[in-house]
Order: structure tokens, then C-alpha cells, then sequence
């Protein structure tokens, strides 16, 4: 008989104390053989009783599957990666998020796919799952075209290349070839490896077959600063790479750029004026058109209306952090607000 290549499925942790211990369940309930299946977390220091919940899984699991937990003294996503990837036994890697749930077959499918399409990386479609009013409309707008940009990541029926995939999944060779994940990136981490993957030559693969649900922000707070950290880390990617994996990636900052050149212009001149106008009604437009798209079904209809808010600090959040990255750039002995480089869990 031929084994099953064994699998490493690796966790960055911190302060998850709601979440971690589904996302685990998920896991241990894969339908991948349980000998040749282990699970690395490497928490950043939880401080909310997460890591004794992660303590208890390991001693419940010490084999088939083995869960281990090791330190991430940096705290961050990217130092936990590559700490719990040198850890790891597994020939492939599958990378997975503690805010997320997993369908039994996600390994099995993930190992599949990798296998099947020769990619060097592959992974899910990312869908997601709410509790509440807030998080169900957040959800909605989330898989919108309209506040993604087009990113196929969050488009469930994709099937083919990408620029980049949810989580991510790789012969551990192919991670050690590339070089690991990039340490001084608080956020983007996943993008700018599989950047780096293509640039490369290699193939990202996208599969809806590879099933995972992920938890969006709950709070209107915590959504705008997911995407100012966003746009404000894509600054230092395009930086290290000198071109962006894609110009939508520009089109936030552009756009906000092109206002705060218009509203000063418009107190002085008519044309300025109309120009203002037709931009902002433009977008009005677009963001009304958007989410009347988004909620498709009947009893999405009355999220409707909260969309466009949704699509605005999305779009807001990321564009103005995008250009407070570009000013630290340009900038360089500037201390960068803790908004952008701070840990947001």
C-alpha cells in the first residue's frame, strides 16, 4: 500500500479564546488519515485564556493526530508561520486560521488539489459564516466585487489560477525553495509569498472543492482597521517587488487622492465642482447598484441598505492606508502609527 504523505497543518495564534476551539474541532475531525496528520500552533502569547485551551487539545491529542503547541515569542502571524514550519514533520503544509472552520474533507481535498494540478500552492475559496445583524451584512459585503476589487479569493465558484488563495497549501520543499514568509510584514504575508511564488514561475490554485468557513469582523471599528493595515502593508510589498501584483490594488488610494485634490478646487471652480460631482455620484451609484447585487436573495434584502456604509470604510480604510504607507516610505525616520503595526487580536 502507498502511505498518504503526511501532513502539517500549521496555526498562528493569539487571543482567539472564541474561536480556537471549533477551529480545532474542524480539524481533528478531518477525514485524513489520523497517523499522518499533525497540527503545530504556535500561539503569540495569549493573554485570554486561549493558550490553556490550546494546552488542553494537546494533551487530549498527543498522536493521531498529534496537536503541539510552541511559542511565538514576535506575537506576529508571520514569525508564528515560519516557527511552526521549521517545527513541522509533514512533506506538505497546509496553513490554516484560527478565526475559520474546516469541512472534513479540507486536507484531503487540499492534498488532492496539490497533487492533481501540479500548483505550487492551492487553497479555498473563502466563505464565510455570522452571528448577528452586523457580521451577517459585513458577510455580504465581503463577497461583494464591488469592496473586494475582483480578488478571486472571494468569489466561492472560482475554480483555476490566482494571485493568491485563502490560507494556503504546499510541499514543505516548495516553502524552504521560496523562503518562508516574509517577517516584516504585519499584514499580506499569504500575498506576498504567493507573489513571490509566481514571479517565480510556479502556479496558485484556486478549488472550490477545498471548503473552509471564516468568521469576518464583527464590529464596524475592527473592519476599517483590518483594511487601513491592509493597504498600509501592501505599501512595503509593492515596495520589495516594484511593481503590485495587480492595479486594483491602487485604485482606493487613487480615488481618495483624486478627492482631496477636487474638494479644495471645487470652493474655486465650476469645473472643479462638476467633476466632484459626477465622481461622487458615480460612486453612489455603483456602491447602490453593488449592494442590491450583494443581497440577492429575499431575506438579504433588508441588509441592503447598510451595504454601501460597508463598501465605503472598506474602500476608505484601505486607500488611506495605502497612502499613510506610501508617506513612511517616502518618509523613512517617521515613527508609523501603532493603528497600522500594532497587533489587531
Amino acid at each position: 500500500m502507498t502511505l498518504l504523505p503526511m501532513v502539517t497543518v500549521i496555526i498562528p495564534c493569539r487571543n482567539e479564546v472564541g474561536f480556537i476551539g471549533r477551529c480545532l474541532d474542524s480539524i481533528i475531525a478531518s477525514d485524513y488519515e489520523a497517523d499522518r496528520l499533525e497540527v503545530v500552533i504556535a500561539d503569540g502569547c495569549s493573554s485570554d485564556g486561549t493558550r490553556e485551551i490550546l494546552q488542553h487539545y494537546a494533551d487530549l491529542h498527543p498522536r493521531s493526530p498529534q496537536v503541539r503547541v510552541i511559542d511565538n515569542p514576535e506575537k506576529f502571524v508571520s514569525h508564528g508561520l515560519n516557527r511552526a514550519i521549521n517545527e513541522a514533520r509533514g512533506e506538505i503544509i497546509i496553513r490554516m486560521d484560527a478565526h475559520t472552520e474546516y469541512a472534513r474533507d479540507y486536507v484531503s481535498q487540499c492534498v488532492r488539489v496539490l497533487t492533481a494540478t501540479g500548483a505550487a500552492n492551492v487553497g479555498g475559496p473563502i466563505r464565510t459564516r455570522s452571528e448577528g445583524a452586523l457580521q451577517t451584512a459585513i458577510s455580504l459585503a465581503f463577497h461583494s466585487r464591488f469592496a473586494a476589487g475582483g480578488a478571486r479569493s472571494h468569489c466561492i465558484d472560482y475554480e483555476g489560477p490566482a494571485d493568491s488563495v485563502a490560507y494556503g497549501c504546499w510541499r514543505r520543499e516548495t516553502l524552504l525553495a521560496i523562503g518562508l514568509f516574509d517577517e516584516e510584514l504585519v499584514r499580506n504575508q499569504d500575498d506576498e509569498l504567493n507573489l513571490r511564488l509566481t514571479r517565480a514561475g510556479y502556479r496558485v490554485w484556486q478549488s472550490p472543492a477545498i471548503v473552509s468557513w471564516y468568521r469576518p469582523r464583527a464590529s464596524l471599528s475592527g473592519l476599517f482597521r483590518q483594511h487601513l493595515q491592509y493597504g498600509y502593508w501592501k505599501v512595503r510589498v509593492i515596495r520589495k517587488h516594484r511593481l503590485p501584483a495587480s492595479w486594483r490594488h491602487l485604485v482606493p488610494a487613487v480615488w481618495i487622492l483624486s478627492l482631496l485634490l477636487l474638494i479644495p478646487l471645487a470652493v474655486v471652480s465650476p469645473v472643479a465642482q462638476g467633476l466632484l460631482a459626477a465622481e461622487l455620484g458615480l460612486y453612489c451609484g455603483a456602491s447602490m447598484i453593488a449592494a442590491l447585487a450583494a443581497c440577492a436573495l429575499p431575506r438579504q434584502w433588508p441588509y441592503a441598505p447598510l451595504l454601501p456604509f460597508l463598501f465605503l470604510l472598506h474602500h476608505l480604510g484601505y486607500g488611506i492606508g495605502f497612502l499613510c504607507g506610501m508617506v513612511d516610505l517616502l518618509l523613512p525616520r517617521r515613527t508609523s502609527s501603532p493603528a497600522f503595526t500594532g497587533l489587531s487580536r
